[in-house]
């Protein structure tokens, strides 16, 4: 399990603004909305360990401890209002992590958290009815952004769409031809792509045009890739 001591460090975050309003882009893998006390996560993936496990392969448990490390330095840091999960929050089929992740959201009182249902939330009614969460099954909008799992093929105009599924990532290549694969953010000009929260998680690779940016995420800060960076 990660020591505390190597979550606790100074930000070092980017900020991107759409329509006035200020979006705190997190080293965290995350999305800190200042005027809408709001912070937005995709791609939790929790229990995917378990769901592993069930299926023969001996994936361990703490591989997921780290993401509620994260998870409860950014509630203690921020203080949100609401905390909106863009899908894919658990992996699949019920196991007994979900009571896991349930308990530890219980703990923050002062934040109600959302999930805007993703391809992998296939839990039952029931399960989401005496969970903490407030489940909204189709995308919704907050200010000017509108929330959703997967990218929408159409956004309104003056709209961001704020989303995951993707699982963003860049592969940084140096003049030496040595590369690293990294995390993003990756923003066009009506969609914001959030990296994937879990630990457990891939990379797909995306391919920006002349007018997107991207920001990828180690963990010590968050590096904005500028024009001409070599991006393999």
């Amino acid at each position: 399990m990660p020591e505390i001591e190597n979550l606790i460090k100074p930000r070092n975050d980017v900020s991107s603004e759409f329509e006035g309003v200020l979006l705190s882009l997190l080293k965290e893998k995350a999305v800190w909305i200042k005027s809408l006390n709001t912070l937005l996560i995709a791609d939790l993936h929790f229990g995917k360990a378990a769901h592993f496990r069930k299926s023969g392969i001996p994936i361990p448990e703490p591989v997921h401890d780290f993401d509620l490390l994260r998870l409860q330095r950014l509630h203690e840091e921020f203080r949100p209002v609401h905390t909106y999960f863009l899908g894919d929050l658990f992996h699949s089929d019920w196991n007994d992590q979900w009571e896991i992740l349930n308990q530890f959201l219980g703990q923050f009182i002062g934040t109600e958290f959302h999930l805007v249902k993703g391809n992998h939330d296939v839990l039952s009614f029931s399960a989401y009815q005496q969970s903490v969460l407030r489940i909204h099954e189709k995308p919704l909008t907050i200010g000017r952004f509108v929330l959703s799992h997967e990218p929408m093929e159409s956004v309104p105009d003056g709209m961001l769409n704020i989303c995951g599924h993707i699982h963003p990532g860049v592969r940084l290549v140096g003049k030496a031809k040595q590369s690293l694969r990294l995390p993003c953010f990756f923003q066009s000009k009506s969609q914001l792509l959030l990296p994937a929260f879990g630990n457990f998680t891939g990379l797909a690779l995306v391919r920006p045009k002349d007018q997107d940016k991207v920001w990828a995420i180690t963990e010590e800060k968050i590096i904005p890739v500028l024009s001409g960076t070599s991006i393999g």
